[in-house]
């Protein structure tokens, strides 16, 4: 699927995302026009999904998260889409994952302190549908965040 060189194309641009096209093209020997190629097939093949700014929501003044592992009642058919859909209403979650197994989902939620998160929390966690159980972890250091690949 990637040869070497789409490989190389690859790590340039994770060690500098910011790097102009021109820039990318020197640094990995070949002309502009020719990596722009290399770079449309690898959108097209579904490998490089467009960049995205990465904002620290620490200094937007987000000073807590929380993880919460959730049980959904599945002896109602439609409990994970319901779920799902009020849970994407919120903004304050910032990430879902489904899993197999004793939970069935986590969400990643922030907020600006304590208060915050408890108003979130009473007003807009627990009114989630279906729920059976939920288990909160407080976040209390990232250790490791990695975005890049070992390509």
């Amino acid at each position: 699927m990637l040869d070497d060189l789409d490989r190389r194309i690859l790590r340039h641009m994770q060690n500098d995302p910011n790097g102009s096209l021109p820039d990318l093209a020197d640094r990995i020997g070949m002309t502009a026009s020719r990596l722009s190629r290399r770079l449309d097939k690898l959108r097209e093949s579904g490998v490089l999904r467009g960049q995205r700014a990465v904002i620290d929501w620490r200094a937007l003044g987000f000073e807590v998260e929380v993880s919460l592992r959730i049980t959904l009642d599945k002896t109602q058919t439609r409990a994970f889409d319901e779920f799902l859909a009020a849970a994407r209403d919120i903004p304050e979650v910032i990430e879902i994952q489904t899993f197999l197994g004793r939970v069935d989902v986590r969400l990643s939620v922030i907020a600006r302190d304590m208060a915050h998160y408890q108003d979130i929390y009473r007003s807009r966690i627990l009114t989630l549908p279906h729920i059976a159980d939920i288990e909160t972890l407080m976040h209390v250091a990232r250790i490791k965040s990695e975005e890049s690949l070992p390509i």
